[in-house]
């Protein structure tokens, strides 16, 4: 996955301040809202291009040495309505040229992920790469035990996801096999090109860190191999 790591101006509302996620915001479920962990209006160093960057909240594979342990639990972050997600994307209008969506894991929120993508497929030309701690296989239905069942997103869900990728990155992080370089974060992932629209060149070129001062004062560090700070 994408790292992401915030210094903030300002303290952020700590997790025992936060709303416990509602039940259409877990593993499996449908809903027309997302639960969110951070969004950046514009990036280098997650896709090729300025992008867009949305990280989902919730994940239960928990790989070790994940880059992005704050999106784990299902209890934090916050429930964002996916028109106003789109709308905050789609007013980013030319100075970016797709979305990243990152995590956390997305497919563990297909039903509102596909909901959304759907609308930067309709109503834009934006172009969008995926990450995923699931394999290929696990995706595409040859579900052989890697996983326990019940983490597995619906098979209607990933499809409704995918066909709205361009690219797509999957496979569990491996700290034992570290990569951290064409937006690849450990060897044993995969890179599926699922359009014409990207080649492997274009991930190549995707600066593997940037350093980002928000509006509000925050210095946010991103990338497949952020900065140490």
């Amino acid at each position: 996955m994408g790292r992401l790591a915030t210094l903030a101006a300002m303290p952020r509302p700590t997790a025992s301040k936060q709303r416990p996620a509602p039940a259409g915001s877990r593993p499996g479920s449908g809903a027309q809202s997302l639960r969110l962990h951070d969004f950046l209006e514009c990036s280098r160093a997650n896709g090729p291009g300025r992008r867009a960057v949305l990280w989902v909240q919730g994940c239960s594979l928990s790989c070790p040495g994940c880059f992005n342990p704050g999106t784990h639990s299902f209890s934090a972050g916050q429930t964002v309505p996916i028109d106003q997600l789109f709308a905050r994307i789609r007013a980013s209008g030319a100075g970016i040229e797709g979305l990243t969506v990152s995590g956390g894991e997305p497919m563990q929120q297909a039903d509102a992920v596909a909901a959304l993508l759907a609308r930067i497929r309709r109503d834009t030309a934006l172009s969008v790469v995926l990450f995923t701690g699931f394999t290929w296989a696990e995706l595409v239905g040859k579900r052989s035990g890697g996983v326990q069942q019940r983490f597995l997103p619906a098979a209607a869900g990933v499809e409704a996801v995918l066909r709205q990728v361009d690219v797509l990155i999957a496979g569990r992080y491996d700290q034992n096999r570290r990569l951290a370089s064409g937006l690849t974060g450990s060897a044993n992932k995969t890179i599926h090109f699922l359009t014409a629209r990207y080649t492997p060149a274009d991930l190549q070129a995707v600066p593997e860190a940037e350093v980002l001062i928000t509006p509000r004062g925050e210095t946010v560090l991103s990338g497949i191999e952020p900065v140490r700070w």
